[in-house]
């Protein structure tokens, strides 16, 4: 799959495509739907399969922390676009040159001149440009003329017209991971680099590998058992997503204790899998306490994948 960063990156060969337009959060089932009517428009055409999105996602740039939690970082959307045979993806920085565009100038300059769209595929009440005063009738009217044939992802949503990334928002903040599963259509997943953190897990006996989770706003929170996969070795755990209450921590971390792991992963992309949620986020007065709790989650874990 190829990646294209930025307008200015949009080039010649580039120019005939298929195209929808959104911010593909969580890249669901309802996503899925849309994203296999993206593939039969080209195929239909024989030109590529293109999705566009935006990073930060728009809702970030205007409400900044006050947006919605992510349920994606861009590396597992890219991922998973690209599992489901998406052959392009044009990534839009969206900042205040962007936002301040007309409508009419990004449909005739991007959509149409820079990318020659034959088929694009919206959402009825999508809107974008200055103000978000273009809308869905505009793209109709200026599609008709351009010869860009526009329709609506209702077309390809019937079965799946109930999934959303807020329903699966709000599925994960009640630590209904099966819900969830059932809407994206896999297990959860946070993704990241690891960071070296207090070492507070090794002081207590539970090492942790840790990933720094870039906004505040984060769709889950407590205690899960987890599977992790670092350089295609998966291997079971316990995680703890949160702000490390005990410790009076400010910044939102996932923590991971991994099963008989001592390998050094520092600096490695590592994923994981929320499997089942034991608990929720809690503050101790004493350490004593708390590494009593780790343990009896550690056991919960392994009691959850039978290792026992």
């Amino acid at each position: 799959m190829e990646l294209i960063r930025g307008i200015h990156n949009i080039r010649a060969q580039h120019y005939g495509c298929v195209l929808t337009i959104g911010n593909f959060d969580g890249v669901h089932l309802g996503h899925s739907e849309v994203l296999k009517g993206l593939l039969a428009d080209a195929k239909a055409h024989n030109l590529p399969s293109t999705v566009m999105l935006f990073e930060p996602q728009p809702q970030e740039f205007f409400a900044k922390n006050n947006a919605p939690a992510r349920l994606t970082r861009l590396r597992d959307k890219l991922r998973l676009l690209s599992n489901l045979g998406i052959e392009r993806v044009i990534c839009i920085s969206f900042n205040q040159q962007f936002a301040n565009m007309h409508a009419e100038q990004f449909v005739s300059d991007i959509l149409i001149k820079k990318l020659g769209v034959k088929a694009l595929t919206v959402g009825d009440d999508f809107k974008f440009g200055k103000q978000r005063q273009g809308d869905f009738s505009l793209l109709l009217s200026m599609g008709k003329q351009a010869g860009m044939d526009v329709k609506s992802t209702a077309s390809f949503r019937q079965l799946n017209a109930r999934v959303s990334s807020t329903l699966i928002r709000e599925a994960l903040a009640a630590g209904d991971l099966e819900n969830a599963k059932l809407m994206l259509g896999h297990n959860y997943v946070i993704s990241g680099r690891v960071i070296h953190g207090w070492k507070k897990g090794r002081e207590l006996g539970f090492r942790t590998a840790n990933i720094a989770l870039k906004r505040q706003v984060c769709p889950v929170n407590g205690v899960f058992a987890v599977k992790a996969n670092i350089a295609g070795e998966h291997v079971f755990g316990v995680a703890n997503i949160g702000n490390k209450p005990t410790f009076n921590g400010t910044r939102a971390l996932l923590e991971v204790h991994l099963f008989d792991f001592a390998q050094d992963i520092y600096g490695q992309f590592m994923h994981v899998e929320l499997i089942r949620k034991l608990r929720d986020e809690k503050k101790f007065e004493t350490l004593t306490q708390l590494t009593a709790q780790i343990a009896t989650d550690v056991a919960a874990a392994k009691q959850c994948f039978g290792l026992n």
